[in-house]
């Protein structure tokens, strides 16, 4: 029955009356992609009558590239692109091309196909063009073995016009499914010669019909856009289409939200401009609205700052001022004298803030209230322990008392000594940062929760991550300009896999103490080369795991910054300078004291008054 079905509509399409040779579709241009079934259900002879078909069709188009162009896939199980809408402007070479076509032989996905045409063939990078109508046309034998409402209804939302034509057993409820409303007009099942007949003449005459804007009285207010065989009507910008699909109103972007305006916006058909509220001007950009700054006028005689407000403008003095009844004028505030300072010497008062200063020959601490001759017993202190395979779980353990005993001999807070803990093997893994724990309790609760790692022994992966990432100041470290002694300690039971010298050298030259304390099959060339000069006074080593809490006893970190950079020697007791400075030092708390003796003295003249006087 198939092979009659076709057989006719080959004879109707060569019987019918034919359109002159110059005869060429009134309406257009548009872009046309046939997509045409080639499962193994399509026998050969009845796909010539599809190649025929098609061709058929192209005769009676204007074809060009600024005019129909015309694009067809075919597809089974696959999908394969035959010729894009840009790839010929001449009849014949589509001709040629339709007619070299090798059918594809498989299944029958036609929604894969639908979804190719949407993302591929109707894409400008085919030829696809922007305000022309797109126009599929589906030519199947029978029923999709894949979905094709939804790629199909998404096809349609692109503006997609689909016309589904079905050949003997199609299924019909798929043609409906995939075809564009009205179904009526966009739905072909070719059954009978009587409806092959009425196919060729719907579907010439909807992609060959007349302009119907401007054939009839469309009705439309503004503007009406032809279609093959239909139109539709669209309004200028600024206006919307009613729902009578029409007329068109002004849209009101000022009461749809869709301004820009910071303010006030007023108004108008299909535009809008922006205003703004009093005590504002607008800007450049006409949108926004920056207030009115009086003080900028130069009128305001302010002593230190003039403040702008709405519609005014009022004086502020600088931190460390008061502003004065006049509302201009201010006045220097002494801190010293009324705030409770803490400054172990004297208070020296600046405007808005004060400091604290420290008598010859001592050094302002830390807290930058007290006062010593050593600049700061605070460190930024980061231990780098080995974790490798060779260390041994139950070691691990005394490793990790050995790190909580040099804590407990430690000041930790955040304005005093940080801690920082990095573990290594194979790799480098920070445990905590400087800035995480401001407690020494904290601190060793946190080194107790250490997971071993195993592995590798990386050491010099490990220096390199401690002079990159632990000494940040975005892990914690304090600024160089604070003076506080950044150290670190590299612990390990081994020889390195890898080079050391370069980072060894890299962070003594960053400034950084190094102590390297060794066990076991440590290499003491490695330890030396890590610690810091002197290396007798920052290199340990013991043979035993067990011995590592003397070490911990007799590492001393609270160290000055000077001594512990060896920027300076310890001064002998018996110098001549030592013994001057330890003079004036006697001579300044002598004065002291006088001070204090003589007002006692007078305190106890004033009690002795008040007793004669009361006899």
């Amino acid at each position: 029955m198939k092979l009659l079905l076709l057989l006719a509509l080959v004879a109707f399409l060569e019987a019918r009356p034919q359109r002159p040779a110059d005869s060429k579709c009134k309406t257009g241009p548009i872009d046309l992609v046939f997509i045409i079934d080639s499962s193994r259900s399509v026998r050969p002879f009845e796909f010539e009558t599809m190649r025929k078909f098609m061709i058929d069709i192209i005769h009676t188009l204007d074809v060009g590239a600024n005019a129909t162009r015309v694009g067809v896939v075919q597809y089974s199980s696959q999908v394969q692109n035959v010729f894009s809408l840009k790839s010929f402007t001449r009849k014949a070479d589509m001709v040629k091309a339709i007619n070299e076509i090798i059918p594809l032989a498989q299944g029958t996905m036609t929604g894969l196909a639908i979804q190719y045409a949407m993302s591929v063939a109707f894409s400008p990078e085919e030829g696809a063009r922007r305000g022309v109508p797109s126009v599929a046309v589906i030519v199947t034998d029978g029923r999709p073995q894949d979905r094709v409402a939804e790629v199909a209804a998404q096809a349609r939302d692109r503006k997609i016009e689909i016309y589904a034509v079905g050949v003997a057993r199609a299924d019909m409820t798929s043609l409906r499914a995939m075809a564009s409303p009205p179904l009526k007009d966009h739905v072909f099942l070719v059954e009978s010669f009587d409806l092959i007949h009425q196919f060729g003449l719907q579907f010439q005459d909807k992609l060959c019909g007349v302009d119907l804007c401007t054939e009839m009285d469309h009705g439309c207010q503004h503007i009406c856009v032809s279609s093959p065989g239909s139109y539709h009507c669209e309004c200028r910008a600024g206006y919307t289409l009613n729902t009578d699909s029409k007329t068109c109103s002004a849209i009101d972007l000022c009461a749809g939200g869709k301004h820009s305006c910071e303010q006030i916006c007023v108004s108008s058909p299909g535009s809008y401009t922006c205003r703004c509220r009093a005590g504002f001007y607008l800007n450049q950009d006409k949108m926004t609205c920056t207030m009115i700054d009086y003080c900028s006028f130069g009128n305001h005689s302010c002593q230190h700052e003039c403040v702008s407000v709405l519609n005014g403008y009022f004086c502020r003095c600088n931190e460390g001022y008061t502003l004065l009844d006049d509302g201009k004028t201010c006045q220097l505030e002494d801190l010293c004298n009324t705030v409770e300072h803490g400054c172990e010497h004297r208070c020296v008062s600046a405007p808005g803030s004060y400091h604290c200063v420290c008598p010859e020959g001592q050094l302002l601490q830390e807290d930058g209230k007290s006062c010593s001759t050593c600049r700061s017993a605070n460190i930024d202190l980061v231990m780098v322990i080995d974790g490798s395979k060779s260390v041994r779980p139950q070691n691990f353990e005394l490793v990790k008392q050995f790190v909580n005993q040099v804590v407990d001999s430690l000041d930790v807070s955040a304005h005093g000594t940080r801690v920082g803990l990095v573990q290594y093997s194979s790799r480098v893994r920070t445990e905590f940062p400087l800035s995480q724990y401001k407690s020494a309790e904290d601190i060793k609760n946190a080194v107790l929760k250490v997971e071993y790692m195993e592995k590798g022994t990386m050491t010099g992966l490990a220096l390199k991550h401690l002079v990159e990432n632990s000494f940040s100041e975005a892990e914690g470290a304090r600024p160089p300009s604070k003076g506080i002694p950044r150290v670190g300690l590299v612990f390990t039971d081994g020889r390195s896999q890898d080079d050391i010298t370069e980072w060894a050298k890299k962070a003594k030259d960053a400034g950084i103490t190094m102590y390297a304390v060794g066990v076991g099959k440590a290499l003491e060339e490695e330890l030396r080369e890590i610690a810091s000069e002197p290396v007798d006074k920052h290199f340990f080593y013991t043979t035993d795991f067990t011995a590592i809490n003397q070490i911990a006893e007799n590492l001393k970190l609270n160290i000055c910054a000077e001594e512990s950079q060896g920027e300076i020697e310890v001064k002998d007791p018996c110098a001549c300078e030592s013994l001057v400075e330890f003079q004036q030092s006697t001579l300044s708390t002598l004065e002291q004291l006088t001070q204090k003796l003589a007002g006692m003295t007078a305190r106890l003249e004033d009690l002795e008054n008040q007793l004669l006087s009361r006899k």
